[in-house]
């Protein structure tokens, strides 16, 4: 069996305002809140994934470049990246 269709039980607290918010999508979308966590979930491993990409994309042209503004640029990016 395909471990990517097993489906693990996970219990989780929400504070209210959040349940509301995927309840309410639910509601719009016309499925579960479950169905909407799972798809919460999922978009921000994607999110996470891509954002780390991105940062180790960053680091390989910092240490490639040799102009010195753009050097800056890239250490600011992956600050802000970092940082917040």
């Amino acid at each position: 069996m395909n471990n990517s269709r097993k489906s693990v039980r996970q219990s989780v607290s929400l504070p209210l305002s959040t349940a509301t918010r995927v309840r309410s999508l639910a509601g719009n979308r016309k499925t579960s809140a479950n169905r909407v966590l799972v798809d919460l979930i999922e978009a921000g491993l994607r999110s996470k994934e891509a954002e780390k990409e991105t940062f180790f994309a960053l680091a390989n042209r910092l240490s490639e470049s040799i102009n010195p503004a753009e050097r800056r640029r890239i250490k600011k990016e992956l600050a802000r990246l970092t940082f917040g």
